[in-house]
């Protein structure tokens, strides 16, 4: 790395930190901004009649609608914003970031200036926002991955870090519903935000470069404004030898020496690895935990509300407590890879030791990280199951943690199971994929409400359990 170009990839990669922890993956504070849309009546005239008279705060169980509504548009943002990672990727690959990030910042800023200017009798709006303003924020997230690949040895703990800066960035909203307990409306809020696109543009063009970052990193690699077409003529360079981090990851001298003939004898098309046992078994266990997130996330108002009696003031503050967790997970992601980062270099050296697969002892090295992840699934499930209002405090911290280990660990997991050269095709049909099923929680939800009457203890333990054993059959 030239000491020129050091404060330029300094402020690319801060200023990309910045922009993940503030925009990005802000939906998931859904249960704070819930809060402010209660206090504003929306969807209020769902309610039954004596419950509009009593007050949301104390007729809660009449306003089952209501919820329902709430409950149906973080459905649909959510299962956007998996769903759209495959289109997204493509949309970068073959557009390259400039575009990407047009179209980001054109979706984002409509989304934040239509939940401006709505109000209770147009509430239905938030049907068309939300789920734009989540696929703004992922492709945000996707055009800034790839700065890792300008430092080097350094690249698998930036991308983790940008992870959790995608979900720490729910606090946002947590910001925004204190703002409003402090006479800032939410159109001042989120005008503010709109405005922020400004920003957005301007990094695109002044610290993002046009087409792509390669890795391994070219020599006088250029971006950026000042760039002409450094960066396509780099890519060019890399094209020519696009495993070349494979062999730099997990391949063994002896296996590096042997790869060209290997490699023509063992291709294998996408399709053969997408319809793999080994696939579909990740699948469903990211599946399964990821639906019971969402579904937690989506009902977690009106689980509050419940265990609090319908006091305002206690579902405020643990509505708060869930939001400043949140913003930990920036903290929380680094751990899980810098676990599979040990491990697979202490595999890697047993297997240069044996003369065994390195590439099987990297793989090896994801196993207690997909465990450790299900174990706290199952804990943090639990803990949101027993009506104990204090109890939740417990379960905040669980469900950072975990959530922050499960994206963490589908990535690595991925990038080691199988070829590099599949690894965004992968990728996104997973996250794609798992959002279909993501759509369960909102049928979940009014089974919750009406037949098991508030009880998920035997639904979300059965889930969890589940997706422990697949994680472990996965091997």
């Amino acid at each position: 790395m030239q000491g020129q170009s050091l404060p330029l990839r300094v402020a690319t990669l801060l200023t990309g930190l910045l922009e993940c922890l503030s925009f990005a993956g802000v939906l998931f504070g859904w249960a704070s901004l819930v809060f402010v849309f209660k206090t504003e009546h929306y969807f209020e005239e769902l309610c039954e009649p004596n419950a509009r008279l009593m007050g949301n705060a104390t007729g809660l169980d009449d306003c089952k609608a209501q919820d329902e509504r709430f409950s149906l548009i973080f459905t649909l943002a959510s299962f956007m914003n998996n769903f759209m990672t495959f289109p997204t990727g493509y949309i970068f690959d073959r557009f390259k970031t400039t575009v990407a990030r047009l179209i980001a910042i054109f979706l984002y800023t409509s989304a934040t200036l239509t939940i401006a200017f709505i109000s209770a009798d147009s509430a239905v709006l938030l049907f068309l926002a939300m789920p734009m303003l989540t696929v703004g924020g992922i492709l945000f997230l996707i055009t800034n991955l790839q700065i890792g690949n300008l430092f080097g040895k350094h690249r698998s703990t930036i991308i983790t870090m940008y992870n959790g800066a995608f979900d720490s960035s729910s606090a946002v909203f947590l910001i925004i519903k204190l703002l409003y307990e402090q006479g800032i409306s939410l159109r001042a809020s989120f005008i503010f935000i709109s405005v922020c696109s400004a920003w957005h543009v301007g990094r695109t063009f002044l610290l993002m470069p046009r087409g792509h970052i390669p890795y391994p990193l070219p020599p006088n690699y250029s971006y950026g404004l000042c760039s002409e077409d450094g960066p396509r003529e780099e890519e060019k360079k890399t094209a020519e030898s696009p495993n070349l981090e494979l062999s730099e990851e997990f391949l063994s001298p002896k296996e590096e020496i042997s790869r060209p003939g290997q490699q023509q004898q063992e291709a294998r098309s996408f399709w053969s690895y997408a319809f793999s046992r080994r696939f579909a078994w990740h699948l469903v266990w990211l599946s399964v935990i990821q639906l019971w997130h969402y579904l937690f996330i989506g009902t977690l108002n009106s689980l509050l509300s419940n265990l609090a009696s319908g006091d305002r003031v206690l579902v405020s503050t643990y509505t708060n407590a869930f939001a400043i967790t949140q913003f930990f997970g920036v903290l929380c992601a680094p751990w899980n890879g810098l676990l599979m980062d040990r491990l697979k270099y202490k595999y890697q050296e047993e297997a240069r030791r044996t003369g065994s697969s390195a590439s099987a002892a990297a793989l090896r090295s994801t196993v207690p990280s997909l465990v450790l992840t299900s174990v706290l699934c199952l804990g943090f499930a639990l803990c949101a199951s027993i009506p104990v209002l204090t109890l939740q405090y417990a379960t905040f911290t669980l469900q950072v943690i975990n959530r922050s280990f499960l994206y963490g660990g589908n990535a690595a997991f991925l990038t080691l199971a199988f070829p590099s050269e599949h690894f965004g095709k992968l990728f996104g049909l997973v996250m794609a994929l798992s959002a279909v099923v993501s759509l369960l929680q909102f049928p979940i939800f009014t089974l919750i409400k009406g037949p098991l009457q508030n009880d998920p203890f035997y639904l979300t333990c059965q889930r969890c359990y589940r997706g422990r054993l697949i994680s472990i059959h996965s091997f």
